[in-house]
Order: structure tokens, then C-alpha cells, then sequence
């Protein structure tokens, strides 16, 4: 019996800090998902210097010790490897898009939303304009670039076009403290979408994947936040940085998120607008969005979140385990997508 040959493509082409971040989930991953009997495991980890490395793991010294190699020469290597189906765990821009255009020309099918999708998602304008045209409701909002007039009467939120993780975001409540946010923001993106701040009911994810051809919102995944104190989510609410460099996770404490109860009001009307979002930007396997309710009960897109590293604390896989689904069957099944979409092949006849 053959096994599965499973690629998992991490690392950043940009930074310390993607490369930290992937390694970050990708180790969670490969940890809570190997399966001698259905999958072969390879690394390809990308270094800021674009530099290629196969390493046996992604133990720091492991990959300190892999042959750093060009992309012609990862190109001889992945053809030797003879690759399955690849796994992306890049969450740079180049990354969820030059990457996984290269894997498209290869003819190597892989988990998750294409590059070009990839690429509209990491430009937060263009994609409210996408799914606002879908019906979905979007706050007041306009794109500013440094010395630009704001039109947008305050409060509102600034968040660099297309950073991640909440890097440069504020809210900013009067014209004195806007050019210090704005600048602020500037250093993380040329261009900064601005909003207007929508008050605080709750803050909700919801991930919908596909199973057998049909769309199957998940559980909302909820944040702590509270209108006097904490508006807003932040970088720190989501990243920190230990002592010894390395990032992990904050926002995975069940003091700053939880799921919700599928018998609350609200989860039938975010899931409502999420399915919007999903068909009318051409989402395949997955996809992730956040949301504002006002204190109406009204649901407000914020972004969306097009990717899943399917580490054992990824959103997308703890709402498919608070819907009965394991991480080892959200996976399993996210592969199979994979192999019959992309290339006609399926998981069983590989295995």
C-alpha cells in the first residue's frame, strides 16, 4: 500500500517574523496530523533570502543544516519527490501568491484557495468591494495614502491595506490622534484602508469548508473585547514574542475566545452573510471571515481570512472539532478536495 507524498511549504520570502510565524503552525501541523500508514511529510522551507531548504524537520538546527538551494534546484527536488499534493503554510504575500502560482505551473495540486484569490483577499478594500456587491454589509469606509483629507467622521479604524494580524491597526476617536495613527499604519502598508468604527456588540469567525460539494458553516468562534476597554482587537491579542525570539499564540486562551453555542441567534445570520462571502469570491475548500455585530444584532464584515495551516489551535480546525469534526478528518478531507478538484486523482486510489 502507498502512501500519500504530502508537501508542507513553509517559511516567508519577506521576513523573520512570517518565517517565525509559519514554523509557528506548521510544527503544530506536522505533529498533530503525521500518519505513517496515509502520509510521506516533506518541508520545503523558504528563507527571506528566497533561498530553498528541504529540511527533516523544522527544528531550528535541522534547518540551519539542509542544503540551501535556488528555485531551479527546489524545482530538480520536488520533481524527485514526486509530490502528491502540497500544503500551504506561508502566510507572507508572496507566499499565498507567487508560491502557490509556482505549484499551479508544476501541475502539483494544493489544499486551499488559489493565488489569484490570495491575492485579491490580502487587499482589504478590494475585498469589502467584492463582497458588499454580494450584499454583504461592509462599514462606511475609504482608502487613504500619506497627506490624503479623511472624510469619514470619527470614530474610526485604521488598518494598513494588507498587513495581517492586526499590525498597525488603531481606533482612533478624534482628528488629534489621527496623523500619528496614520503614520503608524503607514509603516506596515502604502496605502491604509480606513473605517468607520462600528460599536461594539460582539466580535465573531466563522469558517465554512467544503464537504462532498456543499458549503458547511462551522461554529462561531467569539473574542473578548469590551466597549470601555478593549474596543478593538490588537496585534497582542493575537502574537506575543517569548523571551527566546520565538512567537506563539495568545489568542487561543479561552479567557479571549471561545465558540459559540450554534443555538445563539446570531450564528444563523453571520453564517447567512459568510456564505455570501464564500460564492461571491470563489472560495474553494475553506474560508475564514471575521465579523462586528452592533449592538443591533446587525453583522458588519471586517476581513477575511483565506487560508488554514490545520495546526491542532488553527481557528479553522477548532470549529471543525466544536462541529465533531477531528483535526486528522478536516484534514484527511481537505486533501481529498485537493486531489479530486485539481487533479482527477483521489485520496483513496493514491492510498
Amino acid at each position: 500500500m502507498s502512501v500519500l507524498r504530502v508537501l508542507h511549504l513553509v517559511g516567508s520570502a519577506v521576513s523573520d517574523f512570517y518565517c517565525n510565524l509559519s514554523r509557528l503552525y506548521a510544527e503544530d501541523c506536522l505533529k498533530n496530523t503525521a500518519n505513517s500508514a496515509l502520509y510521506e511529510f516533506h518541508i520545503a522551507y523558504i528563507s527571506p533570502d528566497r533561498q530553498w531548504r528541504f529540511p527533516t524537520s523544522l527544528d531550528p538546527s535541522a534547518i540551519a543544516a539542509a542544503n540551501p538551494m535556488s528555485l531551479a534546484g527546489a524545482v530538480q527536488v520536488l520533481t524527485q519527490l514526486n509530490i502528491d499534493v502540497m500544503v500551504p503554510q506561508m502566510f507572507c504575500i508572496p507566499g499565498m501568491t507567487q508560491y502557490r502560482s509556482l505549484f499551479d505551473m508544476l501541475s502539483i495540486p494544493y489544499v486551499g484557495n488559489p493565488a489569484e484569490l490570495m491575492a485579491l483577499a490580502a487587499d482589504k478594500a478590494k475585498t469589502r468591494a467584492v463582497v458588499a456587491a454580494a450584499g454583504v454589509s461592509v462599514p462606511l469606509g475609504e482608502v487613504v495614502r500619506a497627506g490624503d483629507r479623511l472624510s469619514i467622521d470619527f470614530p474610526v479604524v485604521l488598518k494598513p491595506l494588507n498587513a495581517d494580524n492586526s499590525l498597525g491597526v488603531a481606533l482612533v476617536k478624534n482628528a488629534a490622534d489621527y496623523d500619528a495613527a496614520l503614520q503608524t499604519a503607514l509603516t506596515h502598508s502604502e496605502e491604509v484602508l480606513v473605517e468607520k468604527f462600528i460599536e461594539l456588540g460582539r466580535e465573531v469567525r466563522c469558517g465554512i469548508i467544503v464537504q462532498a460539494g456543499e458549503l458547511v458553516c462551522l461554529p462561531l468562534e467569539e473574542y473578548a473585547l469590551d466597549a470601555d476597554t478593549k474596543p478593538i482587537r490588537s496585534y497582542a491579542d493575537k502574537l506575543k514574542q517569548n523571551d527566546d525570539g520565538n512567537l506563539s499564540l495568545t489568542s487561543k486562551d479561552s479567557t479571549k475566545s471561545w465558540i459559540v453555542d450554534k443555538s445563539d441567534p446570531i450564528t444563523e445570520r453571520v453564517w447567512a452573510q459568510a456564505r455570501k462571502c464564500h460564492i461571491a469570491l470563489g472560495c474553494r475548500d475553506y474560508s475564514l471571515f471575521d465579523f462586528r455585530i452592533d449592538p443591533d444584532g446587525q453583522p458588519w464584515f471586517l476581513e477575511a481570512g483565506l487560508y488554514c495551516s490545520f495546526a491542532q489551535k488553527s481557528v479553522l480546525a477548532t470549529m471543525a472539532k466544536a462541529s465533531g469534526i477531528s483535526l486528522d478528518t478536516f484534514f484527511e478531507s481537505m486533501l481529498q478536495n485537493a486531489l479530486q478538484g485539481r487533479s482527477g486523482t483521489t485520496l483513496q486510489q493514491v492510498i
